[in-house]
């Protein structure tokens, strides 16, 4: 894991500018920015653009279906929230077994990042619409990810393998 300077980690680093930065995109804008963690995640991984859209392609396919189950079952509150996020961990495996082999080429990786982030990205999608949450929560991603571009010193910023 790169260091930043002043010795701070990176992920932690990340997760928290990410926090910040959704608040302030809540606060401000009133906008959320598709999950308080999710921002830190997605600045982490924006040297692997593949992995980003696949994250989103997990999101999207996560809402649709969501959608879909909203025709013949009633989901609201917590009920709601739990289907999102156990239907996007299941997507985002999903993308994992099937991009993750080691004979796909790294062009074609379109694996989710983290377990839980598709489903984040999902569940405010719905709240706020699709459009709104995407751009926000990549704004506040690139923001992030200049902040710690700024804390390394112009170094690259290298991920552990999710």
């Amino acid at each position: 894991m790169i260091e930043l300077l002043g010795g701070a980690k990176t992920i932690p680093t990340a997760v928290g500018l990410g926090l910040i930065v959704s608040l302030i995109f809540s606060e401000a804008f009133g906008l959320a920015a598709g999950g308080m963690v999710v921002p830190g995640y997605l600045a982490l991984a924006l040297g692997e653009p593949w992995r980003v859209v696949g994250t989103v392609g997990a999101a999207i396919i996560t809402f649709l279906i969501v959608r879909l189950m909203g025709q013949f079952m009633l989901l609201y509150g917590r009920r709601h929230l739990v289907m999102v996020i156990l239907i996007g961990f299941v997507i985002g495996h999903l993308t994992r077994v099937v991009f993750g082999r080691p004979e796909v080429p790294e062009l074609l990786s379109f694996e989710a990042i983290g377990y839980i982030i598709p489903g984040l990205i999902a569940y405010w999608m719905e709240r706020q619409g699709a459009l709104m949450t995407l751009m926000a929560m990549l704004m506040a991603a690139v923001l992030v990810r200049l902040v710690l571009i700024v804390g390394t010193g112009g170094a690259p910023i290298e991920i552990p393998t999710w």
